[in-house]
């Protein structure tokens, strides 16, 4: 089959990513490198710059990985699921909320992305909170888990639920309503909030109330159309993508048996899962598998909302947030995030 054929960029996309250029594809032999340059560039804002002045009341909360695992207390355990479990060492959370808003608020625990390899998590909040939190009232916990290959397989999503335990578990003091908990990330973080909601389905909770997955990066195996379609034309390829999950998965990558709990797109049972919100380009390397789960979601009769932005490229609000397409892509999420938050 012949993938020279792909879908024509948006035209302020495409020419913002033409000036831009496309960046070379990630190996597994620049890695090390590539983490390097991405911890010196990227901006990582300080607790009193997320503050913006007083807008918003901001705290970085270091708290315990649950030792011997991260399983909700009295919770079954699901005969051939793998155990997932911490390490006891310390994980830390930056909590974030409009400045003065009082009593239980909404929670959006989000996931940073950066292909698990990359990524912190105080850069994303200044869009988050803006976007989100300021116009809906919303609390955000933002999670620095362990990145690939120092972590491993399932370690960067037990930090993820181990951070979401303690949350629940400390809802009075930190002022949030543990009842309207959305998860929610943006490509590997995306692929992490899939995760987290197949995760507390199994462990018995904290149930949440939406699934808020942009881009999300679903699938180990790497082997859809769309993955073969934009080889070295999505900023986030192939290449990069296979990279980036050899990096976390080890010796296990191409391994039948990888766990839903790192590639959701392994889950074969989709049913009892909070409401979806799903987007992707078209353009996009993680098109089809994006696809497919939220028809694996409608087929499990689960609900799910999924945007197709046409001409879009992975990552593309980002580095077009001018952009006419990424402004809807802007609106629609907030859409979304007011009627899960308000139902």
């Amino acid at each position: 089959m012949r993938f020279g054929a792909v879908p024509p960029f948006d035209p302020e996309l495409g020419a913002v990513l033409a000036a831009l250029g496309v960046p070379e594809s990630l190996t597994p032999e620049g890695l090390a490198d590539w983490q390097a340059r991405d911890a010196a560039t990227r901006p990582r804002p300080t607790v009193r710059e997320l503050r913006a002045d007083g807008l918003f009341d901001v705290e970085e909360l270091h708290v315990p990985r649950v030792p011997g695992g991260s399983r909700v207390p009295g919770a079954p355990r699901v005969p051939g699921v793998p155990h997932v479990g911490g390490d006891g060492a310390g994980l830390t959370l930056v909590s974030a909320r409009p400045a003065g808003v009082t009593g239980p608020l909404p929670l959006l625990y989000y996931l940073h992305g950066g292909g698990m390899v990359s990524g912190n998590a105080w850069s994303v909040l200044p869009r988050v909170l803006r976007e989100w939190a300021l116009p809906l009232g919303l609390a955000v916990l933002s999670v620095e888990y362990r990145l690939a290959p120092a972590a491993r397989y399932l370690e960067p999503v037990e930090d993820c639920l181990a951070g979401l335990l303690w949350a629940a578990g400390h809802a009075d003091g930190l002022g949030l309503d543990p009842e309207r908990i959305v998860l929610g990330g943006k490509s590997a973080g995306g692929g992490l909030a899939a995760a987290l909601a197949l995760l507390t389905r199994d462990r018995g909770g904290p149930p949440a109330i939406g699934q808020l997955l942009l881009s999300p990066m679903l699938d180990d195996r790497n082997d859809s159309f769309s993955a073969r379609q934009m080889a070295g034309v999505d900023p986030w390829d192939r290449a990069s993508n296979a990279t980036a999950w050899q990096a976390l998965l080890g010796e296990r990558h191409g391994a039948p048996d990888v766990s839903p709990y790192v590639a959701p797109a392994r889950a074969t049972d989709l049913a009892g899962l909070p409401p979806a919100y799903l987007e992707v380009g078209s353009a996009e390397t993680f098109r089809d598998e994006v696809v497919a789960y939220a028809d694996a979601l409608w087929r499990a009769g689960g609900e799910a909302e999924l945007h197709v932005w046409p001409g879009a490229f992975h990552g593309f609000d980002t580095v077009a947030p001018q952009a006419s397409l990424s402004q809807a892509a802007r609106e629609a999420r907030l859409r979304w995030l007011r009627r899960v938050v308000t139902r």
